[in-house]
């Protein structure tokens, strides 16, 4: 009697309902990252796609504006373009960011209240108020003015007139400053969060590692927006509050250029950024570059050697699950004993 409860005790699960619940909610955490993720990529492969037609439509027509842009209709798209998919991405990465702290920090709120479809709303949103940063100029009839290099269009900076002339640039830099510092201090709580509980291991759930495998996603990104936005955005500032005592035309062409650095490098912290991904890539530089085993097959013995056991522990497992769900009658238990 004393072996049959031990092995019911030792066979049965106990822990189901928080694994259930952690599936819950690691499977709303998950929508709803998918769904901002996908945002993310789909603005930057329409920035991609959009400003470099425009780009290559320039130089084929030589840079001559007067010519094919009587009208400043074409340098007004570009405008539009530029600050609408060089804005949005900033956005979408704070609002990932906050998401991802209010499901890591407040995971029953996060299951209740942020729900899917209140994600795509927030996505909406966050298009929406890029694309009314990227139409002010438009509407205040302060338009796009063609660049020193000729080919590109941006705001109207040097020599500001009035205070609706410096709107439109500030109002950009300000919410993209505002974003990054935003997505700094979300995932630096996040961060610390999913730490401090790993080490009190009090964190039972099974997408521990897919968490930290995010944070590290979201870390990276947050760094790679910082290094490739920050100069443009204060640039902006200081040219736009400088006057005429501020030139900078070469200077806010290669900022503008590492900018757009922001779009080639988040996919690719989304693909390499994996952990099946770090360890193929460990192993294939172990392979080259680390010291040369003399048994070249010996990871393979071992590998077997694990494998079989794992298949014993689960041939075992099963056995002991079997007799413990199998009622045996008083009198087989005695005649057992």
């Amino acid at each position: 009697m004393s072996t049959n409860g031990s092995s019911e005790t030792g066979c049965r699960p106990e822990v189901r309902p928080s694994n259930n619940t952690c599936s819950q909610r690691e499977l709303s955490v998950t929508t709803s990252a998918i769904s901002m993720t996908f945002g993310i990529f789909s603005n930057n492969l329409l920035g991609h796609l959009i400003n470099g037609s425009l780009v290559l439509f320039v130089y084929s027509s030589q840079k001559k504006w007067e010519s094919f842009d009587p009208h400043h209709v074409i340098c007004s798209i570009f405008g539009v373009c530029m600050v609408f998919f060089g804005l949005s991405p900033l956005l979408l990465g704070s609002a990932m960011a906050v998401e991802r702290c209010i499901g890591v920090t407040r995971p029953i709120f996060h299951s209740t209240a942020l729900a899917s479809h209140h994600m795509k709303r927030l996505l909406g949103l966050t298009w929406l108020l890029a694309a009314l940063v990227a139409v002010l100029p438009v509407l205040l009839w302060r338009p796009y003015k063609i660049q020193s290099s000729r080919s590109w269009c941006f705001f109207h900076m040097e020599g500001a007139k009035d205070w609706l002339d410096m709107l439109p640039p500030l109002l950009f830099s300000m919410l993209g400053l505002l974003a990054l510092l935003l997505s700094i201090v979300c995932n630096t709580l996040t961060s610390c969060v999913l730490l401090q509980a790993r080490l009190r291991r009090k964190h039972h759930c099974t997408g521990t590692s897919h968490h930290i495998e995010m944070i590290c996603q979201l870390l990276v990104i947050m760094l790679v927006s910082c290094v490739c936005w920050g100069p443009l955005l204060f640039h902006i500032i200081m040219l736009s509050t400088g006057g005429k005592d501020m030139p900078g035309s070469v200077t806010l062409l290669m900022v503008v250029r590492i900018a757009t650095w922001n779009q080639i490098l988040d996919p690719w912290v989304y693909i390499l950024l994996r952990k099946a991904v770090l360890k193929k890539i460990f192993m294939l530089l172990h392979s080259c570059w680390g010291p040369k085993s003399p048994h070249p097959h010996c990871w393979q013995r071992g590998f077997l050697h694990s494998s079989m056991e794992t298949s014993h522990l689960a041939v075992g497992l099963s056995k002991c699950r079997c007799l413990s769900d199998l009622h045996l009658p008083d009198r087989a238990i005695k005649s057992i004993a």
